[in-house]
């Protein structure tokens, strides 16, 4: 089971969140889109574009943010941030 933190931040503070949880068989990079697709939906967001930065920090910190850069259309937030919280 792969369980996904997404969470919504404005001003410093986490405004909404939601944490996916994506079983199966699938390689761990299938289940953490599939668990930000599933986040975005809850959100009612556009998928953000995966920058070099956003892979970087996922890969070392196990967590990125994305930002006004990462969608096309505006968001009334500061960023949309995911942290992997456990991988099986």
């Amino acid at each position: 089971m792969l369980r996904l933190w997404g969470k919504i931040i404005k001003n410093s503070r986490i405004v909404r969140d939601y944490v996916a949880e994506i079983g199966g068989n699938d390689t761990p990079t299938h289940r953490i889109f599939a668990a930000l697709d599933e986040i975005v939906s809850v959100f009612d967001l556009e998928k953000p574009i995966w920058l070099d930065s956003n892979v970087r920090a996922f890969r070392d910190h196990r967590k990125t943010r994305f930002t006004q850069d990462n969608f096309i259309e505006t968001i009334p937030f500061d960023c949309l941030e995911i942290e992997l919280l456990s991988i099986d």
